[in-house]
């Protein structure tokens, strides 16, 4: 059964452009730099698994077609991957069940302290997400569909961040700084390695482009994305420099599982 994965959003916290109309970098004239915030979809005929919900969720599901959101996984809990989940509320209303969202516990207990009436009933509204653990090995059945997700947890600056590896063929990390030795194995490969590339120069709490091509050296991916792109990236500029097996993400970039 056919899976399509899509990254929705390929910026890092400020966007490109910034809010202040400002693209650093990158050339204004290329679609390709217009990034928003990070958050990608798993989608079939039978079902659609939402991966984070970037502040500009709204625009990335109008843009994209998406019609229905079956279940939420969160990376983590920072504003740019949490911060859009009010635009979950209309699936409930479509549906009319809770959408099931996962979490680690610092995530879960974020998102309850900080949007409590969308799990909790209030006076004037019904909860509409039902919050669940994550495991470290999730499956997910949709119809005739077995969608299998591993989770694993990497650094990612002072916290810890979750990776996802769907079905065994594709990881995807929007966040990261650091896949602990012991983990490595997890992401050997893979067909599809989609993960954090910040900017060129070194950061505390993401990968830089240098750190990523040491890192395929070892795990050997068919195919490696960058995403989570700061505006000292410009596109173009960075898929010149890139072997053909090394490609930016842009908004709405998709491929077949």
């Amino acid at each position: 059964m056919q899976l399509k994965f899509t990254i929705l959003g390929c910026g890092s916290s400020l966007g490109v452009p910034r809010a202040d109309g400002n693209f650093g970098n990158c050339n204004p004239n290329d679609k390709k730099n217009y990034r928003t915030r990070c958050s990608a979809i798993i989608t079939s005929k039978f079902g659609n698994t939402l991966i984070d919900t970037s502040p500009d969720l709204r625009f990335q599901l109008l843009k994209n077609k998406i019609k229905n959101v079956d279940r939420v996984l969160y990376s983590h809990f920072h504003a740019d991957q949490t911060h859009g989940i009010n635009d979950l509320r209309i699936f409930y209303l479509k549906n009319k069940k809770k959408i099931q969202v996962f979490a680690d516990r610092t995530t879960g207990k974020y998102l309850i302290n900080n949007f409590k009436y969308f799990f909790k009933n209030m006076s004037s509204y019904s909860a509409i997400l039902e919050l669940n653990i994550l495991k470290k090995n999730n499956v997910f059945i949709d119809k005739e569909l077995k969608l299998k997700i591993k989770t694993v947890k990497v650094k990612h600056g002072d916290i810890k961040c979750c990776a996802f590896i769907i079905n065994n063929k594709c990881a995807y990390i929007s966040d990261v700084s650091k896949i602990y030795t012991k983990d490595l194995k997890y992401f050997k490969n893979l067909n599809y390695f989609i993960v954090d590339c910040l900017r060129y120069n070194k950061h505390p709490s993401h990968y830089c482009l240098e750190d990523v091509l040491e890192l395929i050296k070892i795990l050997k991916p068919q195919k490696t994305v960058l995403t989570n792109l700061h505006s000292d990236l410009d596109y173009k500029k960075l898929k010149e420099i890139l072997p053909k097996n090394i490609l930016p993400a842009y908004d709405g970039m998709s491929f077949v599982l």
